[in-house]
């Protein structure tokens, strides 16, 4: 049994909707789809957030696999991504004094490196129970997500697709390894747009049998993205 976890698209990073995906984001979906198409078995089951890039992927990939429907879609919210801007701006609160603290306002220019240090600080911040005001807590999150990683373990037999995000990829991947949740954090931060994750049930859990590929972009086309 394989399960075959895949981030979204690139979203539209800077925009008013975030939750959409970006022209090239819908590329990386399709050219994922074609690539799909001739490399991997069909699922039984195919597993989405209930987010809108997370349907625009499923959409995508279906183009790229030039077919309509498969198994059927089994939307769950529990693969929702957490709210990144409602963390990152908790953080900012807290430690307004951060060198980078305005590096994700709405119609600040786009400095990956920037937004970057500022991710890693808040999301540190929060795996380390130091943000009290976030819609939900880390271990709400971690649950959550787990939660369905352990019934996709239990559901053997079942080849099954999942579309989904970067944060709750790299929970899965945190649980499958054993290591402490600032290595989640790390590991959620190095995921690229539209990559591609493997997991096999060993037990009760998901075991990791690859992380972050892209066999189905050429290194230098430039749809090699993070966000």
């Amino acid at each position: 049994m394989t399960v075959l976890a895949i981030r979204h698209g690139q979203a539209s990073f800077g925009s008013v909707n975030y939750d959409q995906l970006s022209e090239r984001g819908a590329l990386q979906s399709q050219r994922l789809g074609t690539w799909l198409a001739h490399r991997m078995p069909r699922p039984q089951r195919i597993l989405i957030g209930a987010m809108q890039r997370h349907r625009q992927t499923l959409d995508g990939i279906l183009s790229g696999l030039n077919v309509d429907v498969m198994a059927p879609v089994e939307v769950d919210r529990r693969l929702n991504e957490f709210d990144h801007r409602a963390v990152v701006e908790s953080f900012v609160r807290k430690h307004p004094e951060h060198p980078h603290a305005d590096a994700m306002l709405p119609g600040a220019p786009i400095q990956p490196r920037a937004v970057f240090q500022l991710l890693l600080a808040a999301l540190q911040a929060w795996a380390s129970d130091a943000l009290s005001d976030t819609p939900e807590t880390w271990q709400e999150f971690a649950a959550r997500t787990h939660a369905v990683a352990n019934e996709l373990a239990r559901d053997v037999g079942n080849d099954a697709w999942v579309i989904t995000s970067g944060g709750v990829l790299s929970q899965w991947a945190q649980q499958a390894l054993d290591v402490p949740s600032l290595r989640s954090v790390e590991l959620n931060l190095s995921i690229r747009n539209s990559a591609v994750c493997e997991f096999h049930p060993l037990g009760e859990r998901l075991r990791l049998g690859s992380w972050n590929s892209l066999p189905h972009l050429p290194v230098d086309d430039g749809l090699w993205t993070h966000f």
